[in-house]
């Protein structure tokens, strides 16, 4: 143990269906690179008979855990109640590209190199739905999220990986056109897409964004329904590994009237509140302002949004409940990461490592994880990958063994962990990116050009940037992370950052040059439409 009442190891992985802990370096055993099914571990020491548990896993894009309560969330609230919420859930970075890499991989965003400067998901890497795929189950997703679809590497182990927000799947997105704000402006979005590509599919899309989807949804009710037609009609013989991203959460918080007014503060109005301008990155750069008034209405969207999606969340449940398959599914629905909406001055999720960006909720259901168990214990999305095999008895070597998680299974041996740790690799968008749309920047903006990580105990939280920058918060006092207290307890300061470095490694210097990525011109433009680029 250290002096601040923490263990010093977090390096290694335990697996249930093999009895076997291992140290969390990647390694080239024959016996690791197999993947085989394996069955559901009983708690006796032994194997259970396989029962072929299906894995659901939901991830609420930008939802934080301070927002998530029994009022905004019913239908997660009672999923927590009957089976297993997790209280104190981080992710690993704060924002998309990287968090998702590491719910998928089980590694730290240094590891898995996906981050703003290499948006693209590393093929070398073993994913989740590699594993299950390999293992014999059916893998589809459903993303709603730019980020996380085939053009980044994210559908490596999917026998389809859709795009929830169209009608019709296709690489072109036409959701400029209900983005425009007038006639000629949709008009012009349409002149601009539609022949890129298939234009009758383009159409489609078109009519359905227009027409048919319904007010304040980006995907989520499609989705669903998608979901819900292909869980009813499979061939339920093979077990399934399904995986959903729901974006509505995201700026721009638009959620449909009935749930924005909810959450409005006095004397808002839906319509005072959906004028008021939603541009992260230009208010970051100081291009505009936000009154305190500006952003509880924001909140308020931003709840709004939440709620709408919790809706979804229910109807999803009926479906796997219609189909039959509830019982026999594990289910996990987390946050990727948060967001700020006006605290510590910022709006949005980049360029810090606030306690708002990375606290984030986490369910799980199903098997061994029913029971209404509240935990507070500390945990992280990277230790899903590990969990959900021990969940199901897949056995897969590589996925282990490159796996820095460790198992939440009930039954497991894994040590719990005494830290959780989260890095900010490169600023996204770049410091050049920011010139070149907004020129002269605000002295403050280049600051946040440099490398960020942060080590979180049960008492402290530090942060240490590539720059020198640094700050540490009793949390028992300081929940909010508002006092800087490095100068006062430089010891804690100094045995936590050499925690960081025992556990990541060098804080080497922030990337300069980002990657060549290809992306189409409509995803760029879905990119900037989210605040990305």
């Amino acid at each position: 143990m250290t002096a601040d009442g923490d263990s010093a190891d977090d390096g290694q992985s335990h697996d249930i269906a093999s009895g076997r802990t291992t140290a969390t370096t990647r390694t080239t055993d024959a016996d690791r690179s197999a993947s085989t099914v394996g069955t559901a571990y009983d708690g006796s020491g032994s194997a259970a008979p396989d029962e072929r548990l299906n894995v659901c896993l939901v991830v609420l894009d930008t939802a934080r855990a301070a927002d998530v309560d029994e009022e905004i969330t019913p239908t997660l609230a009672r999923l927590g109640q009957e089976g297993t919420r997790f209280e104190r859930a981080f992710s690993t970075a704060p924002w998309t590209v990287p968090s998702h890499a590491s719910l998928f991989t089980g590694t730290y965003p240094s590891e898995h190199g996906t981050h703003g400067a290499n948006p693209v998901l590393d093929d070398s890497l073993r994913t989740l739905p590699e594993a299950f795929a390999d293992a014999g189950y059916e893998t589809v997703g459903v993303s709603n999220n730019t980020w996380i679809t085939e053009e980044f590497g994210f559908d490596r182990g999917f026998s389809q990986l859709r795009r929830g927000w169209q009608y019709r799947q296709s690489e072109t997105d036409m959701g400029g056109v209900v983005r425009g704000e007038c006639l000629s402006e949709k008009i012009e979005a349409t002149r601009a897409r539609l022949f890129e590509g298939n234009p009758l599919v383009n159409l489609a899309n078109v009519i359905y964004s227009e027409f048919v989807q319904p007010a304040g949804d980006d995907g989520a009710a499609r989705s669903v329904d998608w979901i819900g037609d292909w869980v009813t009609d499979r061939d339920r013989s093979t077990p399934f590994f399904c995986f959903l991203n729901l974006i509505e959460p995201h700026v721009v918080y638009d959620p449909p009237r009935e749930y924005a007014e909810r959450y409005l503060p006095p004397g808002a109005t839906y319509e005072s509140a959906a004028e008021i301008r939603q541009d992260p990155r230009a208010f970051d750069c100081g291009d505009y302002d936000l009154t305190d008034a500006e952003f509880e209405q924001l909140r308020g969207l931003y709840r709004g949004s939440l709620a709408y999606v919790d809706d979804q969340l229910a109807r999803l449940r009926l479906s796997l409940e219609a189909a039959g398959e509830w019982e026999r599914t594990i289910v996990v629905v987390c946050g990727d990461h948060g967001e700020h909406v006006g605290e510590h001055g910022f709006f949005g999720h980049q360029y810090n490592l606030y306690d708002t960006l990375l606290s984030v909720p986490l369910v799980v259901t199903g098997g061994a994880f029913d029971g209404g168990e509240h935990r507070d214990d500390l945990v992280q999305l990277c230790d899903l990958p590990d969990t959900l095999l021990d969940a199901t008895g897949v056995r897969d070597g590589r996925l282990r063994n490159q796996s820095r998680g460790r198992s939440l299974h009930p039954d497991s041996s894994a040590t719990p962990r005494e830290a959780v740790f989260a890095e900010y690799v490169t600023p996204q968008p770049s410091i050049d990116r920011l010139e070149a749309r907004f020129g002269d920047l605000p002295e403050r903006i280049y600051t946040y050009d440099r490398r960020l990580r942060s080590v979180r105990t049960p008492n402290y939280k530090y942060v240490e940037g590539d720059d020198g920058f640094s700050r540490l918060h009793y949390l028992p006092t300081d929940p909010d992370e508002s006092r800087n207290v490095v100068d006062e307890e430089p010891a804690v300061a100094a045995r936590l950052e050499r925690r960081l470095e025992s556990t990541l490694g060098p804080l080497a210097s922030t990337p300069r040059v980002e990657a060549e990525v290809s992306m189409t011109e409509s995803t760029k433009q879905r990119l900037a439409d989210l605040g990305y680029r």
